[in-house]
């Protein structure tokens, strides 16, 4: 008598580590279903809390602990303790890879890679270039490998959909030998949604992504747009840090490099105040006071003449990169919006368009405005470039490039 073979393990943990948080997903990979989700903050604090999700079969009520967690060792310990609760513990059988999130992979890491100490030690020797990131990245990394050691762990890097760019494109135009000692170049960011989003718009035109010529505008509280040719970046609007190119929720993105001279030089800053200040205080909630597009949103409806000026900055800026890689591509069969603020905030997707149908750009009003977590076309049918909100899924590419590495290719 027979038997039926044993189902390969085919879920995976993806783990989003920052300095005093982890963000996770537990999906099963048969059919890219979610089996829970959550989040851990204030790490190190007296406050810490863990909103934990379960969603097997449906799902039953979100789970809720607050108390202190010390540290990301104790953060993943209580995120394993919320799965086996649910019957999906780390030590399950069924558990294929852990994916992790690592902002930065410099030129070495083009793909997802599994995780080894030589791969440990190039990402601690890009902190430099990624202190606020890559050291949190590794904290996940190292806790994750200590709970499991046996299984495989793989890094997806943010700037590896990036490594396509043509040097024409990433160069800064510094003194060659000196932007090479110090691995001064535009690295780009978000890359993990920019390849997502553009191959589901592919899709959603019912063509291939190497036939397709795609403008992706990741807006979130952090924003970046990009040039995709035929699935390969060809331009990124963030640089060697995420600090370049569009106006975000508290950076200033692009500004004249002397900005930074002139503030230290006149207003007696320090490198680390302007770091603060082009970082933390700047964007909408520099111009003001609010990084919320939402609440910028109501105060434009009141009457406020601040939060009106800020908008008109912020669409300003996006109008000139959907221009800029307009030109790049040549030819463009769709415009994207993403993230938070490109899936929700219908007064911004018109207004970044408005003006530009001679490039064959148009916003139907009546589309935009409806709400859906569903890839859709806002653009009417005689429109000649499709415009599209396409919802990011982060977890879900570093799921797939995680498990395709581990596991073999993973259907779309």
């Amino acid at each position: 008598m027979s038997t039926a073979p044993t189902p390969a393990p085919a879920r995976v943990l993806v783990l989003n580590s920052g300095s005093s948080s982890v963000k996770y997903q537990l999906l099963d990979m048969r059919g890219g279903e979610r089996l829970a989700q959550g989040l851990v903050e204030r790490i190190g604090e007296e406050t810490s809390r863990l909103a934990h999700t379960p969603l097997l079969g449906g799902g039953s009520a979100p789970r809720e602990r607050t108390g202190p967690i010390p540290d990301h060792a104790a953060a993943l310990k209580a995120v394993a303790e919320e799965l086996a609760a649910d019957g999906l513990g780390l030590d399950s059988p069924e558990l294929a890879a852990i994916g992790h999130r690592v902002v930065h992979g410099g030129l070495r890491f083009t793909e997802p890679t599994v995780i080894d100490d030589a791969v440990i030690a190039e990402i601690e020797r890009l902190v430099p270039v990624a202190p606020l990131h890559n050291p949190a990245n590794l904290l996940g990394i190292r806790t994750a490998m200590a709970m499991r050691p046996d299984l495989p762990q793989v890094a997806v890097f943010d700037t590896a959909f990036h490594t396509t760019m043509p040097e024409s494109a990433a160069r800064y135009a510094i003194d060659v030998e000196t932007a090479d000692a110090h691995r001064i170049r535009r690295y780009g960011f978000h890359g993990t949604s920019h390849a997502y989003v553009s191959r589901a718009t592919a899709r959603l035109l019912g063509k291939e992504p190497e036939e397709v010529n795609v403008i992706v505008l990741h807006l979130g509280n952090g924003a970046s747009a990009s040039a995709v040719r035929g699935g390969r970046c060809v331009d990124t609007s963030m640089g060697l840090t995420p600090l370049e190119g569009l106006v975000m929720g508290t950076r200033s993105g692009d500004v004249d490099p002397a900005v930074t001279f002139h503030l230290k030089r006149v207003a007696g800053m320090s490198a680390d105040e302007i770091d603060v200040l082009l970082n933390q205080r700047s964007g909408l909630v520099g111009l003001c006071g609010d990084n919320d597009m939402r609440e910028i949103q109501r105060r434009i409806e009141a009457g406020d003449e601040r939060a009106a000026l800020a908008f008109d900055i912020y669409v300003h800026r996006l109008k000139k990169y959907i221009g800029a890689y307009y030109a790049v591509l040549g030819r463009v069969d769709a415009v994207a919006f993403t993230a938070g603020v490109g899936e929700n905030a219908a007064a911004v997707r018109a207004a970044a368009v408005a003006g530009l149908e001679e490039l064959g750009l148009a916003v139907d009003a009546g589309l935009n405005a409806e709400r859906s977590r569903e890839p859709r076309l806002i653009s009417p049918a005689y429109a000649r470039v499709a415009v599209a909100v396409v919802p990011t899924d982060e977890e879900l590419e570093i799921a797939r490039q995680t498990f395709a590495l581990t596991r073999g290719q993973v259907n779309d």
